[in-house]
């Protein structure tokens, strides 16, 4: 974030260089450029960068994701504050799974558990291990035991009242359940 704001500031002075090399420009033909110049120029910089940013964090993001963690799933959106999130509305948050560590439970080879990733524009990543159901197909939370439990995962599972439906053409559920033919 620091350096997001370091470049922002850097947008900005380019802007109002760009307005002041207008400025003296002006001066040579003879006309004078309004003294407003300089500042709406640092402040479209401003705007400009921070617009590019918001757009462009998703993709960032996604880049920088380990081999293995896959997009399952993603939020756009629109806020009255950010007019041009109507044009084009913006992704702010997303989730990923970490399909290639998802681990096959042995009392039950239809349960999976996973890792997914909650990613929100200026927050920090969650981490929340899931328990998939391929057979329902559902999820849900897998709170980790406490230490000196014994509460296995496949206990956990018939215990666990907090199931959330899975359709069979979601990502989460087509990334982790192999296919059956």
């Amino acid at each position: 974030m620091l350096f997001e704001f370091i470049a922002t500031i850097a947008a900005a002075f380019g802007m109002a260089g760009l307005a002041l090399i207008i400025t003296h420009l002006s001066k040579l033909a003879g006309k004078r450029a309004p003294k407003w110049l300089i500042p709406l120029f640092a402040a479209i910089g401003i705007f400009s960068f921070q617009i590019h940013q918001e757009y462009n964090w998703y993709h960032q993001q996604v880049a920088k994701l380990p081999e293995g963690v896959t997009v399952v799933k993603t939020a756009e959106s629109t806020e009255w504050f950010r007019p041009w999130s109507y044009v084009k509305p913006q992704i702010l948050r997303f989730i990923a799974a970490d399909v290639d560590n998802a681990s096959v439970q042995l009392d039950n080879s239809d349960i999976y558990l996973v890792n997914l990733y909650l990613f929100e524009r200026r927050r920090s990543v969650q981490k929340i291990p899931q328990v998939i159901d391929c057979s329902v197909p559902a999820r849900a939370d897998y709170v980790l035991p406490e230490k000196g439990s014994t509460l296995t995962i496949d206990e956990h599972v018939r215990q666990t009242t907090a199931w959330r439906d899975l359709t069979k053409d979601e990502l989460l559920y087509t990334s982790i359940c192999p296919t059956k033919a």
